[in-house]
């Protein structure tokens, strides 16, 4: 039988999706269960690797198994045996030529500012303290000039094994409420570090040190070195996947 997971989990204790030595990932924490439930080990297919301390909320996975199981029967009994940080949201039935990375037409990550000269204890996990404020219109501005077929070279990092740099998004917003700002970036798929790398550099919008077309400039510059900073990993979150 083949499925499909959704699951959610807080990325801040987490050293990443992809299963590593000696470390405690996501992919691990989510194996261990299903072997457990299964009596016999399972490998688990993601749709996005995620980094170290990004979290997700509509991450999709899918496993296979000889077993004849019920949904619902997974859906509680991984509840059970996943850590406190991790949850299975939903589990579905599916074809057996589902791939939950291949099959995917878009992704959707959304990153958090916390905007003010205070932090907030709240967010503190969830978003990126930004102290001074932000204008967020010219930083809308240049977010939009991201829509489109591009190369994110000045976007990706270094060591990114990606076969080519260029990339199609979909969407590319940003708006506030309250001390809390919000981006949302949809794509067909994502560079290594891509979305921390253009938040750093709509900061720099933000702040009035770059100016919004400066964006056009940096995807035609291919150069990661005049972008600007990584934004922290906790303020990102994988919030969907589409097929």
């Amino acid at each position: 039988m083949h499925f499909r997971l959704t699951i959610e989990y807080d990325g801040t204790d987490f050293a990443g999706w992809q299963i590593q030595p000696t470390v405690r990932t996501v992919q691990s924490a989510l194996e261990e269960a299903l072997a457990r439930l299964l009596g016999q080990p399972a490998r688990v297919c993601a749709a996005g690797r995620t980094d170290a301390g990004v979290h997700a909320s509509g991450q999709v996975v899918c496993f296979r198994t000889p077993r004849p199981l019920a949904p619902d029967t997974i859906l509680r009994a991984l509840n059970a045996l996943t850590p406190r940080d991790l949850t299975v949201r939903t589990v579905d039935e599916v074809p057996d030529d589902f791939d939950a990375r291949r099959s995917a037409r878009s992704r959707v990550y959304v990153y958090h500012l916390w905007n003010r000269s205070m932090p907030s204890p709240f967010w503190r996990r969830y978003a990126w303290h930004i102290r001074h404020l932000l204008a967020v219109d010219v930083m809308a501005e240049a977010a939009a000039m991201l829509v489109g077929e591009h190369d994110f070279s000045s976007f990706r990092a270094a060591g990114c094994d990606a076969a080519h740099p260029v990339r199609r998004v979909l969407r590319s917003e940003i708006q506030r409420s309250g001390d809390l700002i919000r981006y949302e970036i949809e794509a067909t798929a994502f560079l290594r570090h891509m979305v921390r790398n253009i938040v750093g550099t709509l900061v720099d919008v933000g702040q009035r040190i770059r100016r919004p077309d400066d964006i056009r400039a940096l995807l035609a510059a291919r150069d990661r070195t005049r972008a600007g900073i990584t934004a922290p990993a906790h303020g990102l979150c994988l919030t969907e996947v589409k097929y």
